[in-house]
């Protein structure tokens, strides 16, 4: 599975993008997919996950309410990241992921990954 995740960029605090995430090559009806984020010095962490089977979604406490996930089942190939009210602390490095199966949020439990793209939120 390859990703590719776009649609970063620079914004100023309480403003909005919306990432996205296309897979190709072998793909998985019930596949797993994510974002996660990576700020400077700190390790990569969960961010939101919907998993595909069971429709379920998944936030961390810090973006709930402001960030929403969203996929197309019928495709099964894209994902979306809606990122509203952002805040400077949201500034990081954000990547898409996938697994043929849920088996958690860390973001050790992924196989596959996108490249990133980068979101950056002046105060």
């Amino acid at each position: 599975v390859q990703l590719q995740a776009s649609g970063g960029g620079l914004v100023q605090a309480g403003g909005s993008l919306r990432l996205s995430c296309t897979a190709s090559g072998r793909t998985f009806s019930s596949i797993v997919m994510g974002w996660f984020r990576q700020a400077p010095g700190k390790e990569r962490e969960f961010v939101a996950v919907s998993t595909g089977i069971s429709g379920s979604t998944y936030y961390a406490d810090s973006v709930k309410g402001r960030f929403a996930i969203s996929r197309d089942f019928v495709k099964n190939t894209a994902l979306y990241l809606q990122m509203n009210s952002l805040r400077p602390e949201d500034t990081a490095v954000y990547y898409c992921a996938a697994d043929k199966s849920f088996q958690g949020l860390d973001a050790n439990l992924y196989d596959y990954w996108g490249q990133g793209t980068q979101v950056t939120v002046s105060s």
